[in-house]
């Protein structure tokens, strides 16, 4: 099946305080589905052991359309694409019981092998049971680096805690959102509600990493670069408007 999709209910975990879904729970609706996905083509979580090989993501983009509320049940589509030797692309829609698209949303991802944590080339056969699509749900938009502010107006430092790593042995993805939120002014964090999404990851915090989040505003877009404490290193960067 080249389109894979499951439904899905928006549980108490993924709602914020007016019970409106947060931009981590959506993120996590689609991640939780496109693991599903992977878990059928014998490339998933499940099959690690096996195959020595997961799935690491690079990049999201996100564009929201309606804020789910809790207790919703939603339909979540998703399929690859354009894969090439060392990456994939997946896409995302959202559609809500009144067949309305309330999210859409597209990712980069790359292999990984477990026994050297190096890319890896992704295998033909790999690739062949995910049966690409050429459907595109952005069909205007390209991953491209992401720029690094020169300048920034806000800080927050943090730990990283064991609660943070995933099976993949570094923070789970969806974490740095988190980090990004703690960043924000507080008044950019009290009024504004950021249904465009872009995440570029670098290079993986592990445990024992602590990490400086800087906030800059530019061009209409709240930015937060996630670095290593000497800056030398870059982590992440998040892009919220």
């Amino acid at each position: 099946m080249a389109i894979f999709e499951r439904n899905a209910r928006v549980d108490i975990s993924k709602v914020n305080s007016n019970a409106l879904i947060t931009n981590k729970g959506m993120l996590s609706l689609l991640e939780n589905v496109a693991c599903m996905h992977s878990d059928t083509a014998g490339c998933g979580i499940i099959d690690i052991p096996r195959t020595h090989l997961s799935w690491v993501q690079l990049n999201w983009k996100v564009k929201i359309f309606r804020r789910l509320n809790y207790g919703e049940t939603v339909n979540i589509k998703t399929w690859a694409r354009n894969a090439t030797k060392v990456s994939t692309l997946r896409d995302f829609e959202v559609v809500d019981e009144n067949n309305k698209t309330t999210c859409i949303a597209t990712t980069k991802w790359t292999l990984v092998n477990t026994d050297t944590h190096s890319i890896t080339r992704i295998p033909d056969e790999v690739i062949a049971e995910y049966t690409p699509e050429d459907k595109t749900i952005l069909p205007d938009f390209e991953f491209k680096r992401l720029e690094e502010p020169t300048e920034f107006s806000n800080e927050y430092i943090y730990a990283t805690q064991r609660r943070d790593i995933d099976v993949n042995k570094h923070m789970h993805n969806l974490n740095y959102l988190d980090l990004a939120y703690e960043a924000l002014p507080q008044e950019v964090y009290l009024n504004e509600e950021f249904n465009n999404i872009e995440i570029m990851y670098k290079t993986a915090i592990k445990l024992g990493d602590t990490s400086k989040c800087l906030y800059s505003y530019k061009d209409g877009k709240h930015i937060v670069t996630i670095k290593s404490m000497d800056e030398k290193v870059l982590h992440c960067i998040i892009n919220l408007w």
